[in-house]
């Protein structure tokens, strides 16, 4: 509501305050100190000791659904008067306050405060209350409401403010949807809507479907949705206190249990359920079996330490307490190679061999067959038979008896007392074995660790190449024994191969080859050994041997062929004993004679010389049969760095001589060759130049015609080229011109096209543009005709006609509060209008002229003053 202030001097300091209707000032007498009000309509004349202190203002009006609070208000009679106190000042309320509805205009009186301005009331809809508090005792109505005191107003209604009462929340109805409900909390003792005791704390649900609005002690804690079970889903429960359930059974405090689709299609928690998990179906099909742990019996308690089998085909919940032992488990399927070990773990029968077990029996199934195991039975392994080959096998142990045997060249199975047995060898003959390294290959190589592992519960076997042989020795037995190759060896569980550790490098050292298979040869090795003569020369040999074994006898003779093994280091054995011969041949002789008959002084040293006087062909060792066949001088260079210079200059003179003489010989070939070439490069010079000239001959001829046929052609070619230039210019102009008249034609229709368009875009905007015109103005008329409805319809005819007479009323009113019958002011020259009287009288502004009335005492005539408007 807009307020207008009438004007007024600052500070109060003007005589004469006119206060329009529902205007108000407060005047303070300085002399009392009471602050008095004045009402409007009327011109008020302040005294001396008189101050306006407030005002004028406009008075407080509250229209219809609208309050407002006062604080102070003043004190009424039973007539509604407002009472004074012996000063004449009006009597206050103080600290209290005054909720005011819809009435007149009012005005504060000295003292009053607008503590909340003018505001519409509070409506409260559907659905919706407000939850209200007693801040003091007081009736209402027939209720008698105390301090502390809460209720709830509930809508559809326009709630009226008290100043005994407080708003302390809006509370707004919950809709409660089909499957679900509402979980509530009393806050203090009370009775619900269904007037069912409740104590403090309490707990409950609504489940009724719509709209539920909470009591004034009821507090909505969450909305439940209710779980919808099926088939394949259940829920776990547990309960939070005892109490009985929807199935009208009683549940003990922590207990859980199951609810499934034959129970209920959806379930809603209750306050004293708590929801532990969804429980998902377990399906066995009818190749799957499960065994269950502490299952649930017929009284619903769960069997502690007891098992449950389950086959399939079958459907069921895991129940609370209760656990797959080992999951969901495949039923055991053997073929014919297949077999199961078995062991009871409790007493049982066993119906398909009619035997009693005892716990920790053991026995086997074979295949084919199905099989189950009950719950006083566990698996203790899968057996599966074993194919062997003739040149395969496997260790087998006997538990009971703790024997090791080999099994070869067949399909076998482990019995229930049997296990595979891993055979250890030493970490070379491992290596060895997983090499796969050819023993005739170079024996200088180390041997490296592979990455090849072996199956240690198989044979081992070893395949002895051809002229080879292995010596094993069984340690149970305590004997060895000789094979000679091509052949596959098989160890026992009780035999080990016989690893050879043979010398190596040049010169030779110990260990440097390790091998299982002993090489028959023939077969060479090299040895480097320092030698020195009589006149002390060291020189340094390299020799090469040529050996081999003689197995006539060993093939056919385990001793003999035992003899073979006999010297672990043959060719150590070897090298030792032939440098150990040549150096003594050689310490007898002299460098020089060394150096000219060093085959014949090496050989008749380790072969020997026989009674004829010759050297014989072959040196012995008796111990292990080896024969060495032949020696080889590879290099011989002394020891000696000064022996060794000599050595050199004497083969460096002897080349230098037979260089020269090889020089000057190809020397003098060259320079009769050279003179040979130098007589046919004559003659071939003088035959290119004959041929020159004729080539030159020819060419002129050549080129005369070439110049007649170029004359010739390059006339012909330009008198065609001129003819094909003008029979191609002359079409050219033709499409050229033809190409012109197409242009022309299409550039005249598309400017035809484009202003029959533009033409008729321009017709269309201007009648678009007409009718929004004519639309805007229709638009502009309605609105202006409904805002003057509309300003009618609000105000009102009353409020119409009271201000078409509020100013001929105002002007009678205040002359009649001046007390004038009538005046006429005129200079002798105008006529007088007396319908116009009032009106030249005070110039319509009540505020303009300040008239002051006053009457001689006993005389009563009126004077009348006139003062310059300011």
């Amino acid at each position: 509501m807009s307020k207008t202030r009438p004007s007024q001097a600052h500070g109060g300091d003007d005589a004469i305050y006119r206060i329009p209707p529902y205007f108000y000032i407060h005047v303070l007498d300085q002399n009392t100190n009471v602050t008095k009000l004045e009402i409007g309509p009327k011109t008020y004349i302040r005294q001396d000791n008189e101050r306006v202190i407030f005002g004028p203002e406009r008075m407080i009006t509250i229209p219809p659904r609208t309050y407002c609070i006062i604080e102070n208000p003043v004190v009424r009679n039973a007539d509604g008067d407002v009472e004074l106190d012996l000063t004449g000042q009006a009597k206050l309320n103080h600290a209290d306050r005054e909720i005011r509805l819809a009435r007149d205009p009012f005005p504060l009186y000295p003292g009053e405060i607008l503590k909340q301005a003018v505001s519409p009331l509070r409506v409260v809809p559907a659905n919706t209350a407000l939850r209200l508090k007693a801040n003091f005792d007081f009736t209402d109505g027939e209720t008698r409401r105390v301090a502390g005191d809460e209720w709830l107003f509930e809508g559809p209604g326009t709630y009226i403010p008290r100043k005994e009462v407080s708003i302390e929340e809006t509370i707004r109805a919950t809709v409660i949807k089909k499957n679900q409900a509402i979980k509530l909390r009393a806050r203090k003792e009370t009775n619900d809507r269904d007037n069912n005791a409740r104590v403090t704390g309490e707990e409950w649900l609504i489940k009724k479907v719509g709209a539920y609005l909470p009591g004034v002690y009821e507090e909505v804690i969450e909305v439940v949705n209710a779980v919808v079970l099926t088939e394949k889903v259940a829920l776990h429960m547990q309960a939070t206190r005892t109490f009985t359930d929807f199935l009208n059974v009683k549940r003990k405090n922590g207990e859980e249990w199951l609810i499934t689709m034959d129970d209920t299609d959806c379930h809603i928690p209750d306050v004293h359920e708590e929801v532990k998990g969804v429980v998902d179906v377990i399906t066995l099909t009818s190749r799957q079996y499960c065994v269950i742990l502490n299952p649930v019996g017929t009284n619903g308690k769960n069997q502690l330490g007891k098992r449950k089998l389950v086959k399939g085909e079958s459907s069921f919940f895991i129940r609370p307490g209760e656990k797959l032992e080992r999951g969901i488990q495949d039923v055991y399927i053997l073929g014919e190679d297949e077999g199961l070990i078995l062991k009871a773990v409790e007493a049982c029968f066993d119906a398909e061999n009619e035997v009693e077990r005892k716990p920790g029996d053991k026995w086997m199934i074979r295949g084919p067959c199905e099989y189950v195991p009950p719950v006083e039975v566990i698996v203790h392994a899968k057996r599966k038979a074993i194919a062997l080959d003739e040149s395969e096998g496997i260790y087998v142990r006997d538990m009971k008896t703790g024997k090791v045997r080999s099994v070869c060249g067949k399909t076998y199975m482990l019995t229930h007392d049997e296990e595979l047995w891993e055979k250890n060898l030493p970490p070379t003959v491992e290596t060895l074995l997983t090499s796969g390294r050819d023993p005739s290959a170079d024996r200088n190589t180390r041997i490296t660790d592979t990455n090849i592992a072996r199956n240690k519960t198989m044979v081992v076997t070893y395949r002895v190449p051809h002229n080879a042989c292995v010596q094993i020795y069984d340690y149970k037995q305590k004997k060895a024994r000789v094979v000679f190759g091509p052949h596959l060896v098989m160890l026992d569980p009780d035999e080990q191969f016989t690893q050879l550790s043979l010398s190596g490098g040049k010169p030779k050292r110990p260990g440097v080859i390790r091998s299982l298979a002993l090489l028959l040869g023939p077969d060479f090795c090299t040895d480097v050994i320092t030698i020195e003569t009589a006149d002390h020369a060291r020189l340094s040999l390299q020799l090469a041997y040529n050996w081999h074994f003689d197995t006539s006898k060993a093939e056919d003779n385990q001793a003999e062929a035992a003899k073979l093994f006999s010297v672990p280091d043959f060719v150590g054995d070897m090298c030792k004993a032939i440098a150990s011969r040549v150096r003594g041949a050689v310490a007898s002789v002299s460098f020089d004679d060394f150096h000219k008959n060093s085959s014949r002084i090496i050989r008749s040293s380790v072969f020997g010389i026989d009674d004829n006087g010759k050297v014989r062909n072959r040196f012995e060792f008796p111990q292990n049969r080896l024969a060495v066949t032949s020696i080889d001088i590879q290099s011989v260079e002394p020891v000696d760095q000064r022996t060794r210079d000599a050595l050199v200059k004497s083969v460096q003179l002897a080349i230098e001589i037979t260089t020269n003489s090889q020089e000057a010989t190809a020397r003098h070939e060259a320079e009769r060759a050279e003179q040979e070439a130098r007589g046919r490069l004559e003659r071939q010079k003088i035959a290119d130049e004959a041929e020159a000239e004729r080539s030159r001959r020819d060419l002129l001829e050549l080129q005369s015609q070439s110049a007649a046929i170029e004359s010739t052609g390059q006339a012909k070619a330009e008198a065609q080229s001129r003819a094909e230039a003008a029979r191609i210019e002359g079409e050219a102009a033709v499409e050229q011109a033809k190409l012109k008249a197409q242009a022309q034609e299409i550039e005249a229709a598309s400017e035809l096209d484009r202003l029959g368009k533009a033409r008729e875009a321009e017709l269309k905007y201007i009648k678009e543009q007409n009718d929004l015109g004519i639309n805007k103005d229709r638009d502009l008329a309605r609105i202006e005709t409904e805002k003057t409805q509309n300003i009618i319809s609000a105000v009102g005819a009353d409020t119409v006609r009271a201000i078409a007479v509020a100013g001929p009323e105002h002007q009678i009113n205040l002359l009649r509060s001046l007390g004038i019958q009538s005046t006429i002011f005129t200079d002798g020259n105008s006529p007088i209008n007396l319908f116009n009287a009032a009106n030249g009288l005070i110039g319509g502004n009540p505020f303009a002229v300040k008239a002051v009335k006053g009457a001689a005492s006993g005389s009563g005539d009126a004077k009348t003053r006139e003062e310059d408007n300011e």
